[in-house]
């Protein structure tokens, strides 16, 4: 009897792609598994077919002889001792059976990547937008001197788990399914270690505080990360180390405050300042700028100072720093003092309004509020 077209037996185009294919066999597999289907013969049967399909489609060398010479070109029989077009795959069932049922078949030894780490590094807020190169001491668990991260006490070597054979998982029946689990006994490794090492008793790792040179970029902000490749904690079973991510936080600061690439601060200026104008020394993170005041400044006026905040670490570009006046009201002041204050008042109040225009406006809103 003709065997029937792969193609047509998966239900895919013929210029199908290889993620076609496997989607199409995976939709089968799940539809003719022996174990959804016990004692159903025609599902076996057609569960074969598209494993058989699968295995062609899925190789770019024998679905090329395929697409060229049919069945005969992937037929061992026919290839004869020259070995044809077919080779062995008997593995890529394997793998596509275990994403099926949720779990990867694994031979031999497993290996863990070891754990990121995190260290939060408190930094001046000058610091920040400078840069600095900084010293800090961070515990991790590292790999292992005397057995060198074997967890074997030196001279022996760890033994294959009895348990699953060496794998590091266990096949369990689950009504129709068969799902493979982590070993409970080697926890996936596949090894035993049945003479632990003395200094990490058998973990492959111990517990050491090192210190790492953490270059600080200019311009970093609250909140930015620092990532250092293979400084986080040691594999497990020779597994390659996480990472370790510096996250930055700035220490407030007696004058200023960030935001993003801007900072701002405030300004205290005297009454007579702000009522005759002058001139006005500003700090900045690069020492100090003048502003002209203009007379009759009322408090809470923000002065911009292009260029004077932060530089962006990522775009280059340098933020402004904003100065906001706060007019201070005169304390403890002497008789004398008083006295010029109330002369003053009585020369403002006979101006009449053009003095205080905002006053004025006010009590014009109390009256057409309450009439």
């Amino acid at each position: 009897m003709a065997k029937k077209d792969y193609y047509e037996t998966l239900g895919v185009q013929r210029n199908a792609s290889e993620a076609e294919i496997t989607k199409a066999y995976r939709r089968l597999a799940m539809k003719h598994h022996p174990d959804r289907n016990p004692a159903d013969k025609t599902s076996e049967a057609k569960f074969k077919e598209a494993k058989e399909a699968y295995e062609i489609l899925s190789d770019a060398q024998k679905r090329a002889a395929y697409d060229q010479f049919g069945h005969a070109g992937v037929d061992p029989a026919a290839a004869g001792d020259a070995g044809g077009f077919y080779s062995s795959r008997g593995g890529n069932f394997a793998d596509i059976f275990g994403d099926i049922f949720g779990a990867g078949r694994t031979r031999g030894t497993q290996v863990f990547r070891g754990a990121d780490l995190r260290y939060s590094l408190e930094l001046a807020l000058e610091d920040a937008v400078r840069g600095k190169e900084v010293k800090i001491r961070v515990p991790a668990m590292e790999t292992c001197e005397t057995c060198k991260g074997s967890g074997a006490k030196p001279g022996t070597s760890p033994t294959p788990c009895h348990t699953c054979g060496g794998h590091g998982q266990v096949r369990m029946q689950q009504g129709f399914f068969s799902i493979q689990q982590t070993c409970p006994k080697c926890r996936g490794t596949g090894k035993v270690i049945t003479d632990p090492c003395q200094t990490c008793h058998g973990a492959g790792r111990v517990q050491h505080t090192k210190t790492l040179s953490v270059k600080v970029p200019a311009g970093v902000d609250e909140g930015d990360q620092i990532r250092l490749a293979g400084e986080g904690e040691a594999g497990e079973s020779g597994g390659p180390p996480g990472d370790l991510y510096v996250q930055v936080r700035l220490k407030p600061h007696a004058l200023f405050k960030r935001e993003h690439d801007d900072l701002y601060c405030e300004m205290p200026v005297s009454f007579a300042t702000a009522v005759l104008g002058g001139d006005l020394e500003v700090p900045t993170l690069d020492g100090r700028a003048a502003i002209k005041v203009p007379p009759g400044t009322q408090s809470e006026k923000m002065f911009r100072l292009r260029g004077k905040g932060v530089r962006n670490v990522r775009t280059g570009h340098t933020g402004d720093l904003y100065c906001r006046l706060s007019v201070e009201t005169p304390v403890n002041l002497t008789p004398q003092q008083k006295k010029l204050l109330e002369e003053f008042e009585r020369l403002v109040k006979e101006g009449g309004t053009r003095h205080s225009p905002r006053e004025a406006s006010w009590v014009d809103k109390i009256k057409s509020l309450f009439g």
